[in-house]
């Protein structure tokens, strides 16, 4: 029994092997010596683990008595994070060595928290559940504030450490009330207990779980450590909050409500409906009056995670579905984005004010080029793949009765189309000439080219995600 569930928890535990070796070889090297190639060895163990799992199944589909999970889902959703994480620490490489930033923990915690990731994504209990989401959100904190000598960057860490450890109370208490009604911490065994009439207790545990999982998507009204976090880590860190951990949570999320509760979604559907409209409109809202970029790129993802809880609040596989669509493509989105504010400053320093980005047209005409067609496609103009990946979550709210959910997503979307906009316009139409200059490795470079044409070309056949994330959705919802 062992070796099969060794085989089904493969990936996460070469990830994990490799992390510790990697941390005894600076013990007896020293850092400074394996400094320079750690990052590319670290992103070269993830992607090739995501092709791995990407290829096919390597295990049985439950392990440990069904507290690990190893279904298409959970497949679908590993490879993406292993993709976003990879190529976020290797755009990233470059910015953090300018930085004085370019510390060997830093891979080895990305590593880390992308196991974290892993297991959240294929937990079928409450404690694997926690025990992912707390190795991933350990490991965050500490790069949150891995810029000691910036007040910003430790306060960024100091509150994501201590809204973050409300929201694990508040897990906890959800999940002893789950426990205490159900009689189990096993998802199978709390969707059992809630067939038919369940107990009050047991619905006050889940909104307590909401409320956690909530916190970690950033969605209203858990959304307060967002801006200040994004706009006080160092960049490549923020890009890899608005990436990696995104899906993860996401996917963690999905699990819960359809594997836990999914006999129950008229008791949860419209909460998350409620939690998906605030998002969208305070994320859309709020972002108008920012003049930092990073800030903005913050309320964009609360805006976005609203639309991605609209796919989910539909309560059926097509929902999932279109969930798992659209954050394939806010995650392809955000790494060419990120590739670029990483890139931005002035006299060798980081810059992140939007006014700085005035007449960038005229400079470097082709990555305005390639931020215009990225910034058209997180608005959801057509025809980029941002409007299909809103077309999605969109029909499948409609699809489930929820109308009006689709219609206040469509306002919000229009509403927030102007900040993006309002980017493009400084970027060509500025009245004043800007200062920023935008040197790039080839790396961070081909990230920002190869998203922005992922975002052309995908209008195709979305290069074949809608099958995948259909296969997904329906191993999940059954």
């Amino acid at each position: 029994m062992i070796s099969n569930d060794l085989q089904s928890i493969f990936p996460e535990l070469v990830l994990a092997i490799y992390a510790m070796l990697a941390l005894v070889g600076a013990v007896y090297t020293g850092k400074d010596k394996l400094t320079g190639m750690v990052t590319y060895i670290t992103a070269a163990v993830m992607a090739v683990l995501a092709i791995w799992i990407g290829s096919g199944t390597y295990g049985p589909d439950q392990a440990f008595g069904g507290m690990f999970v190893n279904d298409a889902f959970a497949r679908f959703a590993k490879v993406a994070i292993l993709i976003a994480g990879a190529a976020v620490l290797v755009a990233g490489k470059e910015p953090m060595v300018k930085r004085g930033l370019d510390r060997f923990e830093y891979p080895i915690l990305i590593a880390l928290a992308t196991v974290g990731m892993m297991v959240m994504v294929s937990a079928g209990d409450l404690m694997a559940l926690y025990m992912g989401l707390e190795l991933q959100s350990l490991a965050l904190y500490v790069v949150a504030a891995m810029n000691r000598d910036s007040v910003k960057s430790t306060e960024a860490g100091m509150k994501y450490f201590v809204l973050g450890a409300l929201s694990s109370g508040l897990l906890l208490y959800g999940a002893s009330l789950v426990y205490g009604y159900a009689g189990t911490t096993m998802f199978s065994g709390v969707i059992a207990a809630v067939q038919g009439e369940p107990s009050i207790g047991l619905l006050i545990g889940l909104v307590f779980v909401i409320s956690a999982l909530a916190f970690k998507v950033s969605a209203v009204p858990f959304h307060m450590w967002t801006p200040d976090v994004y706009e006080g880590a160092p960049t490549p860190v923020t890009a890899l909050f608005a990436t990696a951990p995104k899906l993860a949570a996401m996917g963690l999320f999905a699990r819960v409500l359809f594997d836990a509760f999914g006999g129950v979604v008229a008791d949860w559907q419209q909460i998350i409906a409620f939690i998906a409209v605030l998002s969208m409109f305070l994320g859309a809202i709020a972002a108008i009056g920012q003049t930092n970029i990073k800030r903005l790129m913050a309320y964009s993802s609360i805006a976005h995670m609203g639309f991605a809880l609209m796919g989910l609040s539909a309560g059926t596989a097509y929902g999932v579905q279109a969930m798992l669509v659209y954050m394939s493509i806010y995650l392809t989105m955000n790494v060419g984005t990120f590739a670029f504010i990483m890139s931005m400053e002035r006299g060798g320093k980081p810059v992140t004010e939007i006014a700085a980005l005035n007449q960038f047209a005229k400079a470097e005409p082709l990555k305005a080029l390639a931020m215009l067609v990225l910034l058209f496609s997180l608005a959801g103009v057509p025809p980029m793949v941002g409007f299909f990946g809103k077309l999605y979550v969109l029909n499948a709210a409609v699809d489930a009765g929820l109308t009006w959910l689709a219609i206040a997503g469509v306002i919000a979307s229009v509403i927030g189309a102007y900040y993006y906009l309002r980017i493009v316009y400084f970027m060509y139409f500025g009245t004043t000439e800007g200062d920023v200059q935008t040197p790039m490795a080839p790396a961070a470079w081909l990230m920002l080219m190869g998203s922005a044409a992922i975002m052309l070309l995908g209008v195709i056949n979305l290069f074949g995600i809608e099958g995948a994330a259909a296969t997904a959705a329906q191993a999940l919802v059954n």
